[in-house]
């Protein structure tokens, strides 16, 4: 059975897609940007700041869905420069102080509304 969520605390769709899917016990959350939830404008500053951003959201749509960055099993980060990994990296540490969750970490050309980072996120709910 397929449930999506959506929440007023992290950023509404700028497209046709889901904050996030439930599916089975696994919970599939769409990339995040680093956009206020309130102004819906990127966040001013830099890799660290959006960083902190994203995965800000990305705990907003997990509440929603009665979950938690706990029960995350793997990410995404698309970064537009690779040269900013090691700042990136140091937000994220924060959020998945233990047992962090698989991931990878690509470099991409472009991001929606020129955002420097996008992560997207897969959680179990078993």
């Amino acid at each position: 059975m397929k449930h999506t969520f959506l929440t007023s605390d992290a950023p509404q769709p700028i497209g046709p897609y889901a904050q996030a899917v439930s599916a089975g016990s696994f919970l599939f959350l769409s990339g995040q940007i680093a956009l206020d939830p309130v102004t819906t404008t990127l966040v001013a500053g830099d890799i660290a700041a959006q960083t902190e951003r994203v995965l800000k959201n990305l705990e907003a749509v997990l509440r929603a869905a009665g979950a938690s960055l706990r029960q995350v099993v793997k990410t995404t980060v698309f970064l537009t420069d690779l040269n900013d990994f090691a700042r990136m990296n140091e937000v994220y540490a924060r959020f998945f102080p233990e047992e962090p969750p698989a991931r990878s970490t690509v470099e991409c050309r472009r991001l929606p509304r020129g955002a420097r980072v996008e992560i997207d996120a897969m959680a179990w709910l078993g």
